[in-house]
């Protein structure tokens, strides 16, 4: 009989230490190879440790809550039998598993309000205590629903419901459950090349059939088959959701058949109605010292790590934001026709999934905003900037513990239908906290949605390695002088920062005046 410890693995690109924040096994328990032992907290994600050890658990060597270096032995196994003295062989730390830097979250991903794929201004992100709920129950073989990237879903002034009947339709919840990602404890996590596509320029009429490379086919394939899968609920139910103002993707399912129920959305407005019942007890009891009234929370996990690469780009980046005011209604008709084409029956669709492909066409017009700045590139204290001739497309998400940025492989070489089912299938991984780390490496471009918030524009900071973003503010009707008359138009803010190292103020310009004409001529594409 021998017993060997498990080391804390590296579970992120120069990873060094992690806290320990629950374990899902006690001495005595018998594991076998990839059972989950503990879950730790990266400065990427929560992360479920499995076992690269069949046997029993002799002894947990870190206690929950505490923070330890990369390569200590966290857990003793006995192998093949009772736990008893053995040789104290250590399992070498597991290899590590590509992260990214930092991570903006895909915040959600809709804009029919114009709800962000990734949460609102680069470095802000939902609040820290969000409620924490069980995990979703869901029919085997399915897709959790797509909504994490807001953007791609609705706006705060449910501009879908006003224009398709004037229904009125709640916003979505931007509670999530914390991102997880399962590591490998033995082999490196392959990093999949992304497949190049070929569609057609005109997106509507993509036949179903376009041929795909096999990989990104059976990807799109299981997309379709998960983002049809809507939801399950009972009419009356979903009346119930809707008087109450509650999304059913963002309630936990318990029917027998992964249904959400009658009581599933009494419990979840009790949650709701708790956290207001909280904000009315925040300010505490005036009559105590005010240092006694002050909440100290520890900086770590994403929040370090965001703040970090926050300061190192601003500081290091010069950067330059401008602004244009966009009258997308042209934008918003052809995305009521999307809705209803039968080419895209089961997929969701918002003004999102225009601004990306507008943001792909401007910027093959612009190549230098699809680029990086390099330092010392040769060796010799000489920068160098690389242009790069694909677009791997970044969408901002909001999660609870952080934002991050994952981003479309390729997205130039997708069709609008396709693009349509990346952002969807993006969005449902992301609030899964199923997002793997090569989804958020090697980004090119990014788009941070902030209408989800009803926020008109602002000024974000461009993600690290990258020289622009665009933050994509609510659509919402106003006055708009059109051929001498003031009429109601569907209008956006677009607001761009850009490192002026690489761009100048010119091709800024010229590359914002390319986005915002696609928003107001979408036929545009087809040329």
């Amino acid at each position: 009989m021998t017993v060997k410890k498990f080391n804390l693995p590296d579970v992120g690109e120069g990873l060094t230490e992690a806290e320990v924040v629950a374990w899902k096994v006690k001495p005595g328990d018998v594991v076998a190879i990839n059972d989950v032992l503990c879950e730790i907290e990266t400065a990427k994600s929560l992360v479920e440790l499995p076992s690269p050890f069949a046997g029993t658990v002799t002894e947990l060597l870190v206690e929950e809550g505490i923070t330890v270096e990369v390569g200590t032995a966290i857990i003793a196994v006995a192998e093949g039998a009772e736990g008893t003295e053995g040789t104290g062989d250590v399992a070498p730390a597991a290899p590590a598993i590509e992260m990214p830097l930092y991570g903006k979250l895909p915040a959600d991903d809709d804009h029919d309000d114009n709800r962000p794929a990734g949460g609102p201004l680069v470095g802000s992100g939902p609040k820290a205590d969000a409620v924490k709920r069980r995990a979703r129950k869901r029919p085997a073989g399915s897709v959790e629903a797509a909504t994490v990237a807001e953007n791609a879903e609705g706006t705060v002034q449910d501009h879908q419901a006003v224009l398709e009947a004037k229904a009125a339709e709640a916003p979505a919840s931007h509670r999530t459950t914390p991102a997880r990602t399962v590591v490998a404890p033995v082999s490196e996590a392959p990093v999949a090349q992304a497949p190049v596509i070929q569609a057609p320029s005109a997106p509507a009429t993509q036949p179903a059939g376009t041929p795909t490379a096999a990989s990104r086919g059976a990807a799109i394939s299981g997309t379709i088959s998960g983002l049809v899968n809507k939801v399950l609920a009972k009419p009356p139910v979903r009346k119930f959701a809707r008087d109450l103002g509650i999304d059913l993707a963002d309630v936990v399912a318990t029917g027998q058949r992964g249904e959400v129920t009658r009581e599933d959305l009494v419990s979840y407005q009790a949650q709701r109605d708790a956290e207001h019942d909280q904000a009315d007890s925040f300010w505490g009891a005036s009559k105590k010292p005010q240092d006694q009234r002050v909440e100290r929370l520890p900086v770590k996990g994403v929040r370090k790590a965001t703040a970090k690469a926050m300061v190192e780009s601003a500081f290091s980046a010069p950067h330059v934001s401008i602004f244009v005011d966009v009258d997308a209604s042209r934008t918003m008709e052809f995305v009521k026709r999307l809705k209803v084409s039968r080419d895209f029956e089961g997929i969701k669709v918002s003004p999102l999934l225009i601004l990306a492909k507008a943001v792909i066409w401007a910027a093959a017009r612009n190549p230098s905003v699809n680029a990086t700045w390099v330092d010392n590139a040769d060796g010799n204290g000489n920068a160098e900037i690389q242009v790069k001739h694909y677009m791997n497309l970044g969408i901002a998400a909001a999660t609870p513990r952080g934002l991050m940025v994952p981003n479309i492989k390729d997205a130039q070489d997708l069709s609008l239908k396709e693009l349509a089912l990346a952002l969807n299938e993006l969005a449902t991984k992301a609030r899964a906290g199923k997002t793997q780390p090569a989804e958020m490496q090697g980004g090119s471009l990014t788009i941070t949605n902030i209408g989800a918030l009803g926020i008109d524009t602002g000024t974000p900071i461009i993600n690290p390695g990258e020289v622009a973003i665009i933050a994509f503010g609510t659509i919402k009707q106003k006055p708009w002088v059109l051929d001498g008359e003031v009429i109601p138009r569907w209008i956006t803010t677009l607001g761009g920062s850009f490192d002026h190292r690489v761009v100048d103020g010119d091709l800024s310009a010229r590359f914002m005046a390319d986005v915002a004409a696609i928003l107001e001529e979408p036929a545009l594409l087809l040329d």
